[in-house]
């Protein structure tokens, strides 16, 4: 008897050691790839269009045959915009999921949070367009798709600076948010540099509704711009209040801005505002118009370059598994990290030392409710 049990004991054993070893976590015949973002909540708009990109990507891959003779499966988890859920939900796909690495997030404050998690346990994680600095000095397993804030603060002040010719500009930021401190801060150095003036640096919380104190503050300062660092919400009702008051110069803002809500929320207020981007969807490259009418296609709305970079993501991680033969973490993390003219929807991706993207942005204005490409500036101009 106490034989049987023996042998039953060792059998056990050896079936959760192969398990471990499985790759991922799942079926043989499968790679287990963890998603998170915001599904629901304030920023919904994000995670869904990150998601549909992702989702194409996946997709497509699997339609070629998969990597490393094996069908990719993506487990999406929603953290509903919220930096504590973000952590808790890359914890779950970490270790009980057993995830080869990790997509995610779009809000810098979640991917800061969720990072750590990430580097303790040794897993990739690619955030397709977190910009704050600070996301992937989490450790040398956090990689970026997009360009970072100290580059997009430089675009829109030189935008405002050379193109605009503004001299004087009131900043408005969001002091909950890593994301619109970060570029604020960014902002406001540039502008400086390139001799502008900052008449006055308001600030609201995330969450916030009434803007009508801080508008009040800056309206006397006659600034010739606002630069509003923010996300869609409350940059919509922002623009909205600030032309009750008779507040009527230009805003200018960061990649936040890009969701179709924004101008459902802000309407006409926000006509001949301006705003930094990573790509324009208006762009004649055939790999972006491709990309724009199979998503159209697929999901019946217009693509944005949060869904772009979704599927750049997906398609930098899955040629890095090809590339390492494997998705031993260590490896596959070597592998990312030599990401090198790589080709995708929101331009080439090369990875730096500090494992950020070396791109260009884009500056759209919105007009007549849509967004329309201005310029393009290079990271060469800094």
């Amino acid at each position: 008897m106490k034989h049987t049990i023996r042998l039953a004991f060792l059998s056990l054993c050896c079936l959760l050691l192969l398990a471990s070893c499985n790759g991922g976590g799942g079926a043989s015949d499968e790679i287990l790839v963890g998603e998170y973002g915001s599904l629901t909540g304030d920023k919904a708009t994000f995670g869904i269009s990150t998601k549909n990109g992702i989702d194409m990507a996946v997709d497509e891959i699997n339609a070629a045959g998969g990597v490393l003779g094996k069908k990719i499966r993506v487990i999406v988890e929603d953290d509903r915009g919220d930096s504590t859920e973000a952590a808790t939900v890359v914890t779950k796909l970490i270790t009980k999921d057993k995830v080869v690495a990790v997509l995610g997030e779009v809000a810098s404050s979640s991917s800061k949070a969720a990072g750590p998690v990430a580097q303790l346990n040794m897993i990739p994680m690619i955030s397709p367009s977190s910009t704050n600095p600070d996301v992937t000095r989490a450790g040398d397993y956090i990689f970026r798709v997009c360009f970072i804030d100290p580059f997009q603060g430089f675009v829109m002040a030189k935008f405002a600076a050379t193109t605009q010719k503004y001299t004087k500009v009131a900043v408005l930021r969001d002091i909950k948010s890593d994301y619109s401190v970060g570029l604020a801060d960014a902002f406001i150095e540039s502008f400086k540099k390139l001799g502008g003036t900052i008449v006055t640096d308001q600030s609201y919380s995330q969450g916030d509704t009434d803007f009508n104190a801080q508008l009040t503050s800056i309206k006397p300062t006659k600034p010739e711009a606002i630069f509003l660092p923010g996300y869609y919400t409350e940059v919509g009702l922002i623009a909205r209040q600030a032309k009750k008051q008779g507040i009527t110069v230009p805003l200018l803002g960061g990649d936040g801005w890009d969701s179709p809500k924004l101008v459902e929320i802000g309407g006409k207020d926000l006509e001949g505002a301006f705003f930094s981007n990573h790509s324009s969807m208006d762009d004649p490259s055939p790999v972006i118009q491709k990309f724009s009418a199979g998503y159209k296609k697929r999901f019946n709305v217009a693509s944005d370059a949060l869904a772009a970079l979704g599927y750049d993501s997906a398609m930098v991680l899955f040629d890095a598994m090809k590339r390492a033969g494997t998705t031993e973490g260590p490896k596959l993390r070597d592998a990312i990290a030599q990401t090198k003219d790589f080709s995708g929807v929101t331009g080439k991706i090369t990875l730096d030392a500090e494992r950020n993207a070396n791109k260009p942005a884009v500056v759209l204005e919105i007009k007549d409710g849509k967004f329309v490409y201005r310029e393009t500036i290079s990271p060469e101009a800094e």
